[in-house]
């Protein structure tokens, strides 16, 4: 059973329990990767290495940011192991949405000099409780000091939906990243949470009261209680079924033997996976890099 939980897999959770049966209890290993996960990793491996350029008064064009993309993907991608669900799209599709992404996050905040960057890819640690009973743990996209001064929590986002507002208020997510940073940072003032919905082109905001950080904490507490006390990991049918990594596993779908042999303890059965040559050991490994003035090496 998991120690430490993070927003996905408490999501994973509630979205169905089965899943997070796969995932995290059977740890059941896959071979293959949504498409959509995919391009938002490359986005984000590419927005991640602008604001290092940015870091050492270096804004790279746009090309470049293209090209570096283009790069990425042709690099990691492999048609063997990157799911594609829908039937009126490829591969192609979904590189342009990659594509336009940057573009429209580019054009918006060039030349990057709107506030100041006090991390990437921050990964975040922290107890909800004094007693260290509920551990809860993240990755932060981007934490920002505004020109307002007010501590800002950015998250990329590359998909086409944009949530109402109501939703983006009670979104578990960037609420539970803002407790972490109070917590680690002992920061007391306002705390502004920023969506950048990259591909729709729009910037959504959202602010939290005391008591609406503290009707988190116990409700995240809750939720982890539930986990904790599971016994059944009920399959819960959805719209999603469809983009689920383990659905040759699952019963609804027809999984009941691998099912059963691994409720036997058997253990997974190992996927068929790519050649090592078709898919490299490390995903963020770059070509030649140039020195920024810290005398850091580093490529976009």
């Amino acid at each position: 059973m998991q120690k430490t939980f993070s927003p996905s897999s408490l999501g994973c959770f509630e979205k169905c329990p089965k899943q997070y049966w796969f995932r995290y209890i059977a740890k059941v290993p896959v071979a293959s990767e949504g498409i959509e996960a995919f391009v938002g990793k490359r986005v984000h491996e590419v927005l991640e290495r602008l604001y290092l350029f940015v870091e050492d008064g270096l804004v790279p064009s746009i090309e470049k940011v293209v090209y570096r993309y283009h790069q990425l993907f042709d690099e990691t991608y492999d048609e063997r192991r990157i799911r594609i669900v829908r039937d009126d799209t490829d591969a192609g599709f979904y590189r342009q949405n990659g594509v336009r992404s940057l573009e429209n996050y580019y054009r918006r905040f060039y030349p990057f000099d709107g506030d100041t960057t006090l991390g990437l890819e921050k990964k975040i640690n922290f107890d909800l409780d004094e007693e260290g009973q509920y551990a809860v743990r993240g990755i932060i996209d981007r934490v920002v000091r505004a020109p307002d001064g007010v501590l800002e929590i950015h998250d990329f986002k590359t998909g086409r939906r944009v949530p109402r507002q109501e939703e983006l208020d009670n979104d578990r997510q960037l609420g539970l990243y803002e407790l972490g940073i109070r917590k680690l940072w002992n920061e007391s003032g306002p705390i502004r949470l920023v969506w950048q919905y990259v591909l729709s082109n729009q910037v959504r905001t959202s602010e939290r009261t005391a008591d609406q950080r503290e009707a988190l904490r116990h409700k995240t507490t809750l939720v982890i209680d539930r986990i904790r006390n599971e016994t059944e990991w009920k399959t819960r049918k959805s719209a999603l079924c469809g983009w689920c990594e383990y659905r040759d596993h699952c019963p609804l779908f027809g999984g009941a033997e691998k099912q059963a042999r691994l409720e036997a303890g058997h253990g997974p059965e190992k996927p068929t996976a790519p050649s090592p040559a078709a898919v490299p050991d490390d995903t963020r490994t770059t070509p030649p890099v140039r020195e920024g003035s810290d005398g850091q090496l580093r490529l976009l």
